[in-house]
């Protein structure tokens, strides 16, 4: 019989899910598809090529409990190969990454997951919470919307993101039944040491409402984001978010822009932070970063008004407001500090405000002014050109030097070009 038989894709084996007890499954929540979801990567577990042999129909179930992660894992196949050194011992495999003491009997799990609705409680200090309404939430919400709603009203999810450390009692056992999370989701990703007592954690968790206790609530987890501190001169530090993930059910409805922004908040908050970076961004996250950062920006009325005018800034929240014919006055007379080009002192001032990292503040500020620069002046285009790529030179400077005058002016010109591609792709989708 050929060996593909007896292989199985690891990614499609492990099904994960996060179990609730029985009065919550009973809520609207229930109808949507939270359980039974797959990792995206197996390879930090199994090895490269993401399989594993042996078995016939195998498939690993790896269940959490919504609250506490309390973890329940069973194996399942219908046949196996005879014990050889080629037979992968599955069990054993998982478990080298999750703690110690993990059911294998369902019964007690579940008995341990009806215990924890009621008793698991966020653990650290609430920094950030907003809500949304369970029954007409739509997917696809890019960036969050904080709304009003009724705490009364059975259909209103609160969300809440607590703020922790090794020194929070009970983090270091719940942050080891939650790591795993970051194989199986963040591409390379790996366990933080913790013996580095300076990490710190900023976890997201539904709140709901029991319908049959209207009284009594239950947490769920949604995601969670490691942060590291670095000395910043002279007596500062530098927050940089290293890990970050939303657990499959909850991705595309804003709880990425809304853990995102309640860390930046809890930033602006602390007087011993000095800004906020970020630890070798994906794409995806790069393009959460800069929606949420460009609304951030736009709904600043202070900023936008001295950055192009206040003839130009609207009552909409600071938003620029387009005149009917030709550019915002502020961009036609130099009214503005955002030129083109754009005043660096002013602009540093507010970047240390605003505690945003130099390059992507001024990745921002490229943006804001591609966003209302006129695309018939001329010289402010050129000024624009040139603001860009003075910063790109810099950025690049080892790699540029390489080359001669020529390809220099080639490459930083495709590299602009690129650039302010990028930036339009971005700026469609926030409003």
């Amino acid at each position: 019989m050929s060996s593909s038989a007896w292989t199985a894709d690891a990614n499609e084996a492990l099904a994960l899910s996060l179990v609730r007890a029985t009065d919550d499954k009973a809520s609207l929540w229930s109808r949507e598809a939270y359980e039974g979801f797959h990792p995206t990567f197996t390879y930090p577990i199994v090895g490269e090529e993401e399989k594993m042999y042996g078995y016939k129909d195998l498939n690993i179930d790896l269940k959490f409990a919504s609250g506490s992660l309390a973890q329940y894992l069973d194996v399942k196949y219908t046949e196996k190969l005879p014990s050889s050194s080629a037979v992968d011992e599955v069990e054993a495999t998982i478990a080298k990454f999750i703690p110690e003491g993990y059911y294998t009997d369902e019964h007690k799990f579940l008995e341990r997951v009806e215990h924890d609705a009621t008793h698991f409680k966020p653990l650290g200090e609430k920094i950030y919470s907003y809500s949304r309404t369970a029954s007409t939430l739509p997917k696809g919400k890019n960036v969050a919307v904080a709304r009003v709603l009724s705490p009364e009203d059975q259909e209103t999810v609160d969300y809440e993101v607590y703020h922790s450390t090794w020194s929070t009692p009970g983090f270091r056992e719940f942050h080891r039944r939650m790591r795993i999370f970051v194989l199986l989701y963040i591409e390379a990703g790996s366990f933080i040491s913790e013996d580095e007592e300076t990490w710190e954690f900023a976890v997201l968790y539904e709140k709901r409402r029991r319908r049959s206790s209207p009284e009594v609530f239950t947490y769920h987890f949604v995601g969670y984001s490691t942060l590291y501190p670095f000395y910043c001169f002279p007596e500062r530090v530098r927050l940089r978010i290293s890990q970050f993930l939303i657990l499959p059910p909850y991705q595309q409805d804003g709880h990425g822009s809304a853990l995102y922004t309640a860390i930046y908040q809890h930033v602006l908050a602390q007087p011993r932070i000095a800004e906020l970076t970020v630890e070798d961004p994906a794409e995806a996250f790069e393009d959460l970063r800069d929606r949420n950062d460009l609304k951030m920006l736009l709904a600043n009325e202070r900023f936008m008004r001295e950055g192009f005018g206040p003839e130009a800034v609207s009552s909409n929240g600071g938003k620029v407001a387009r005149k009917s014919r030709g550019r915002p006055r502020s961009m036609r007379n130099g009214a503005g500090k955002m030129g083109p080009p754009a005043d660096r002192a002013w602009l540093e001032k507010w970047r240390t405000d605003l505690k945003i990292a130099g390059r992507q503040f001024h990745r921002l500020v490229e943006m804001l002014i591609l966003k209302h620069l006129d695309p018939t002046d001329e010289i402010a285009q050129r000024s624009y050109r040139l603001q860009v790529k003075e910063r790109l030179y810099r950025f690049n400077y080892e790699v540029l030097m390489q080359l001669d005058k020529i390809e220099c002016q080639q490459k930083l010109q495709e590299t602009f070009q690129s650039v302010v591609a990028d930036y339009r792709r971005i700026l469609g989708h926030v409003h």
